[in-house]
């Protein structure tokens, strides 16, 4: 038995993985795999490289088959329920968000922005009338009245469901309208469900109002249930066992009198839904993985092709829907089928509007690089317009799993992820940013006062293009002027780039710039400098086509550089890149992108190199704050006098990233050498580390004399702890 089979992977998954070179999980593997296999919604973070795209692709690329295959041997889901017809009404802990706490016939939510549902565990159909009350216990924001099981907890916002909340409205599918009066504590509001004139309305202190809705035809033969949803209240329910404060007229009865051929017992337990199965249509995935950028889901796409080679039938049907792909070519893959689909969010937003991709049968909803799908307000709110249209139960049954991927779990946004997801194990692996041992990262200063070799390049017309902030200063070579060393800085920039990759014979080398506008000054400085330098960028204002092309070409080494900026490069694996170069640091808003960027190279256990070049002057950048964001905008001003430039202040956000990491980066002279490590000796980048005498044997004789120290303490507490047992 493989290390992947002991955590529960098919014995043909565990030989794709180690036809790929992975003989042993890593750390979030063995903690996520077992946990997604058992059925859990999984938050998991770890550092950059360590397989946090196997640790969710494995599991479900499993479970998506075995469920497949079961289909095919007709075999059924055995789930019984946990309610019985005869047990007393009260809310079903099964059925609820994990905020709501349920004791006796009291729910209370304590949570004062986010509302919290649930749904009681039986439900009426077919006749009669039936009411319940709900008194406020603890004034805050609540609304009460029915639903059917393929509602949502939110209850009034979708067509599953009617409320009537505080504020004295009603709502049905997120509309609210003006409904008879406010309430507040101690009131008491009854809920009246009419199914034989299918109609519904809300009673405050025993005052009823008017007929609120007639109850949608297409839910004519649903089975209601009563529902509440709080934030930051508390609602004592009676359905019945008990005396009503305001009993019921006009024929109404208490759910708890209603007649056992009209009751159904909720088929929501602890182990998924009970239904019969229905038949998933060809454009019906199990699985949506949401990637931020095209060229990390089609690296998703690549990883589970991968890793499902080696399943026998049934296929598993994986495509990949962004925005860069012809639409026709997506629609014509989609009639092959859909089991699992990855995905940008525009994309696969415009495909299910338009009904090619039907949401029902979602078993699965990933999140990848969350801190980065939530960095902007439209991505985050595409993540909740998709996650509405899933189902929390497919029609066969089980309940809706998530999984939630980020390079850190603290960002607020990312924790109210949360939100969405039922009873989430976390998975941090990643504690404080931190390098990895085997990349080597290393800072050269570019000091324009002390290398004057600017003035030469810039006089000869043989330097490189810079961004034009400084179009319209007068640069005096020899000056200390700030704006004359911030030019100085840039020009000089582009000549250490190439004395790096020439110093080092650099065969690929991952580049990363601060604006798309340098990587393209910088692609035409390296192709006009020697031809050799074959460079290709990737940055957003390259067409999906292109930077698809370009990343391709960079992996199959037919360029030798990668030039791009941290948003394009997020995430990318690219095996075995040796060289890392930064033209500019990360601003300290950014500053865990440095890690993101060195963690390109050092990957499988290969030595990697990274070089950062860092002013010792501030430099002018641009930092577009217009409409525009840059198109045409020549207005060199300072962002506090209503302009479009900052002064970048490089040394102080290097002194914030070794903070942040807790070290020293080691500086390098402008030849570009780099000292022999102390652990890992002479290395040669790109290759394994040499285990037998480098870094293992360095931290062995650095740790043996605390280890020995740690030996003696464990004996005298020992002897300590003998001596009181004897006394």
């Amino acid at each position: 038995m493989t290390a992947f089979e002991e955590l529960g992977v098919l014995p043909e998954l565990s030989e794709a993985v180690s036809s790929i070179g992975w003989e042993l999980p890593t750390d979030i593997q063995s903690e996520a795999i077992p946990a997604i296999l058992g059925g859990c919604d999984v938050f998991m973070a770890a550092e950059t490289g360590t397989g946090k795209t196997g640790a969710f692709c494995i599991p479900v690329i499993q479970v998506t088959w075995e469920s497949m295959r079961d289909q095919l041997m007709g075999k059924k889901r055995q789930i019984v329920s946990n309610v019985k017809p005869d047990d007393a009404w009260t809310l079903n802990p099964f059925d609820k968000d994990k905020n709501l706490m349920i004791k006796g016939q009291s729910c209370r939510c304590s949570d004062g922005k986010n509302w919290h549902g649930g749904r009681a565990n039986k439900g009426v159909k077919a006749e009669g009338r039936y009411y319940y009350e709900a008194t406020i216990a603890q004034d805050g924001l609540c609304r009460v009245g029915w639903s059917t099981l393929e509602g949502k907890l939110n209850l009034g916002t979708d067509g599953f469901g009617y409320g009537f909340g505080g504020t004295g409205k009603k709502s049905f599918k997120r509309n609210f309208d003006e409904y008879g009066e406010s309430f507040t504590l101690q009131d008491t509001i009854g809920c009246f469900l009419d199914l034989d004139h299918q109609q519904i309305h809300w009673s405050k202190n025993g005052k009823e109002f008017e007929v609120a809705y007639k109850i949608d035809d297409r839910l004519a033969m649903s089975t209601f249930f009563p529902a509440v949803l709080l934030q930051n209240s508390e609602l004592e329910l009676n359905f019945g066992e008990t005396p009503f404060r305001f009993p019921p007229k006009n024929g109404f009865v208490g759910l708890s009198e209603a007649k056992p051929n009209v009751v159904e017992c909720s088929g929501i337990t602890a182990y998924g839904r009970i239904s019969e199965a229905k038949k998933r249509p060809l454009n019906a995935p199990v699985c949506v993985i949401l990637e931020p950028t095209m060229e990390l889901a089609r690296q998703t796409h690549n990883q589970i092709e991968l890793f499902k080679k080696k399943l026998a039938s049934p296929t598993i049907r994986n495509i990949l829907v962004v925005g860069g792909k012809p639409m026709a070519q997506q629609l014509s893959e989609m009639t092959q089928g859909i089991d699992i689909v990855t995905c940008t969010s525009g994309r696969f937003k415009e495909l299910v509007s338009q009904e090619k991709i039907v949401t029902d049968f979602v078993r699965f909803f990933i999140l990848d690089e969350a801190d980065q799908l939530v960095a902007s307000f439209q991505d985050r709110k595409a993540i909740y317009e998709i996650h509405d249209k899933i189902p929390r139960y497919a029609p066969t049954g089980e309940r809706l799993q998530m999984v939630v991927c980020s390079a850190t779990l603290h960002n607020m946004e990312v924790k109210k992820l949360e939100g969405l997801m039922h009873f989430p194990q976390w998975v941090d692996l990643k504690g404080q940013d931190s390098v990895p041992d085997t990349v080597h990262h290393v800072v050269c200063m570019v000091d324009p006062k002390a290398d004057k070799s600017w003035i030469r390049l810039r006089s000869t017309n043989s330097c490189i293009s810079t961004d034009g902030i400084h179009q319209k200063n007068q640069i005096r070579p020899g000056s200390e002027q700030p704006d004359t060393l911030s030019e100085a800085v840039k020009i000089l920039k582009g000549e250490y780039v190439l004395k790096a990759i020439r110093e080092h014979n650099m065969d690929q080398c991952i580049i990363f710039c601060r604006t798309k506008l340098d990587c393209d000054n910088l692609e035409r400085y390296m192709k006009s400098a020697d031809p050799e330098l074959t460079c290709i960028c990737l940055h957003g204002d390259r067409s999906p086509e292109e930077r698809s092309q370009n990343l391709e070409m960079f992996k199959k080494k037919h360029v030798k550089f990668l030039i791009c900026t941290d948003v394009a490069a997020r995430g990318i694996d690219v095996r075995g890149v040796p060289y890392v170069i930064n033209i500019t640091l990360p601003s300290s808003d950014d500053k865990q992108n440095y890690v993101h960027r060195i963690g390109r190279v050092g990957r499988a256990d290969r030595m990697g190199l990274a070089i950062s070049l860092v002013s010792t002057v501030p430099e002018k950048v641009w930092y577009h704050t217009c409409r525009s964001r840059g198109t045409n905008c020549h207005n060199t001003n300072l962002t506090n006098q209503k302009g479009c430039a900052m002064w970048y202040n490089e040394l102080g956000y290097l002194n914030e990233i070794e903070q942040h990491l807790g070290i020293t980066i080691s500086h390098i002279e402008m030849d570009m050498a780099v000292p022999v490590n102390e652990f890992d000796g002479k290395v040669v980048y790109g290759t394994k580390r040499n285990k037998q005498d480098g870094l293992f044997m360095g931290h062995a004789v650095q740790l043996s004399g605390v280890v020995a120290e740690l030996n003696d303490l464990e004996r005298s507490v020992q002897f300590a702890y003998l001596h009181m047992c004897a006394n």
